[in-house]
């Protein structure tokens, strides 16, 4: 009995150990992943309800690049605003809509428009459409971006597949932790080399090159510029990078393709601004139409 005593007095005197900053992490972290696995329930739910198509390719679709999703009849189109949770974009050439389904008889669903970090400060938001593309029962990811030329090889108008990234968004993956890591290469060869043969059997230039993401919203300096060209990029942009290390974790298959909307500063001559991306981005739409189009039935027959 006076051990038993004695056991008690000890635990009342003795203060539980505190949390250290490590602990508090992980526990925030469980609590938005609960929540945010909750959010994408009920907007996968609005949209099984909305849809009976269940895709097998996920597309999404990058400033001034929506048009694609316009080619498509037959299928269903849901406003972002109307589905519980889903991030709205408020950036000229995102039309924010998701467009469910069949191109050339392959389930497909399409993100007409994406949210960037800028925007919303908001890494969740920005994953959104991936999350719920791969719930939704997507395993291969099209992404698409438009993007300033750094290689000067390269024009604005011209594409380009992406063939590895470089991060500069100073903000990660929220599933990536020591335990659990992205897979490389991010970008699939396989898929890399199926839009290499359909864009020369349909007669369309395809560059390759490595893809830097920034945060924005500014376009970068001379300056930023070089240091990007130094350490090997081809393009830059304010997206990409963190849905596609999303898409890698998860086990999709990634194929990233750029749309150069202009040289980046320092390349070219003229003063930046988002009217002439949109504008660059409309007049090569006819070719990266059928560019997608093409890749698409490739990959929904393979």
């Amino acid at each position: 009995m006076k051990l038993a005593a004695a056991a008690v007095l000890i635990r009342q005197r003795v203060p539980p150990l505190p949390t250290t900053p490590q602990s508090r992490s992980r526990n925030e972290q469980t609590v938005l992943m609960d929540t945010t696995a909750q959010r994408i329930r009920d907007s996968v739910a609005f949209i099984e309800r909305s849809s009976p198509l269940r895709p097998k390719i996920a597309l999404v679709l990058g400033s001034g690049l929506g048009d694609f999703a316009d080619t498509l009849t037959g299928g269903f189109s849901l406003r972002n605003a109307d589905i519980p949770h889903y991030p709205v974009p408020s950036v000229q050439g995102h039309k924010g809509r998701i467009v469910l389904a069949e191109v050339e008889q392959i389930p497909t669903v399409v993100f007409q428009g994406r949210v960037h970090f800028y925007e919303c400060r908001s890494v969740d938001s920005v994953l959104y459409p991936i999350r719920i593309a791969y719930a939704l029962g997507a395993r291969i990811l099209i992404i698409t971006n438009a993007a300033g030329g750094v290689n000067r090889n390269m024009n604005p108008g011209d594409l380009m597949a992406i063939t590895d990234q470089v991060n500069m968004m100073t903000e990660k993956v929220p599933e990536i932790s020591f335990e659990v890591k992205s897979q490389f290469p991010i970008y699939d060869k396989t898929l890399l080399t199926v839009a290499q043969t359909v864009s020369l059997g349909l007669h369309i230039q395809l560059h390759k090159g490595i893809y830097v993401g920034v945060q924005g919203p500014s376009y970068e300096t001379a300056a930023e510029v070089e240091m990007v060209s130094r350490i090997g990029g081809d393009a830059v942009g304010m997206s990409t990078v963190l849905e596609t290390t999303l898409a890698n974790v998860l086990g999709m298959k990634v194929l990233g393709i750029s749309c150069i909307t202009n040289k980046a500063t320092g390349i070219g001559s003229t003063k930046l601004d988002h009217q002439e991306v949109t504008e660059a981005a409309n007049k090569v739409n006819q070719e990266f139409v059928r560019l997608l189009r093409g890749v698409i039935v490739v990959l929904g027959r393979g």
